[in-house]
């Protein structure tokens, strides 16, 4: 029959208008803002920090490397590292901007971040009468707690934080391993290194300094002295009652 086909498309049409008015599965449209619709976990906006604890400060793992101000494209981050009072960095932004009116949302931050320090958010109602204060992001309107992450990106913040974890668990391993191995080494060290010789004391007479720069010299021995021959009075001549005068001359002359 000629037109059917029409019939039954105006049939389906009618059908949902109708349970558009009464069937909850059926509804399509969201009352705004008194109703709102949940986004997915991939939906991304613009980019927020992460810190754990209680202080958002203190508690950031950013480390103001710097990393993703240089690999933004628009260049919308802007980084001071915070210093003590010698002038050494202490791992901690002072100033972290963000200019989310330049920001196109690329994600590339959160790529190339080395701590899972910075994040992107879900926030989109973030309409300002003023673009040059308001939508400049400072470092107190940037922290957001873990929790935060973790309800907006649930899958992806247990996988950040199961990693943390591991990480935290190897290095807390390391330095372990590190005080047990010098416990060890200082527990087998030599007695004698601890105590050296001490030097014998030096004469009286003379300081510590003179009896060292002395030379130590060795007993000579004394030199031996030959026997006394005892005196043999010349002979007499029995006879004429002269003395005789002894020999000279080798023997057998």
């Amino acid at each position: 029959m000629l037109g059917i086909g029409l019939l039954k498309g105006l049939g389906v049409t009618a059908k949902n208008l109708v349970g558009s008015f009464h069937d909850p599965a059926r509804l399509v449209t969201t009352e705004y803002p008194e109703q709102r619709t949940k986004l997915p976990e991939n939906y991304r906006n613009f980019p927020f920090l992460v810190y754990d604890g209680t202080a958002a400060i203190d508690g950031l793992r950013c480390v103001a490397c710097k990393i993703c101000e240089v690999e933004c494209p628009p260049q919308c981050i802007y980084i001071i590292p915070d210093r003590d009072e010698k002038g050494r960095p202490t791992k901690k932004p002072k100033v972290f901007d963000i200019d989310i009116s330049v920001c196109m949302s690329c994600q590339i931050c959160v790529e190339v971040c080395p701590f899972d320090a910075i994040k992107m958010d879900q926030q989109y109602e973030i309409a300002e009468a003023d673009r040059f204060d308001r939508l400049l992001l400072k470092r107190e309107a940037l922290a957001k707690p873990n929790s935060y992450y973790q309800e907006i990106h649930p899958a992806e913040a247990a996988q950040v934080d199961a990693m943390l974890a591991e990480a935290r668990r190897k290095a807390d391993a390391k330095a372990k391993a590190a005080a047990e191995a010098a416990a060890a080494k200082a527990a087998t060290a030599k007695p004698g290194a601890a105590n050296p010789p001490t030097r014998p004391p030096a004469p009286s007479g003379s300081t510590p300094a003179t009896a060292a720069m002395k030379p130590a010299t060795a007993a000579m021995p004394e030199p031996a002295v030959p026997p006394v021959q005892p005196t043999q009075t010349p002979a007499e001549n029995s006879a004429t009652g002269n003395p005789v005068a002894p020999k000279t001359g080798t023997p057998g002359a």
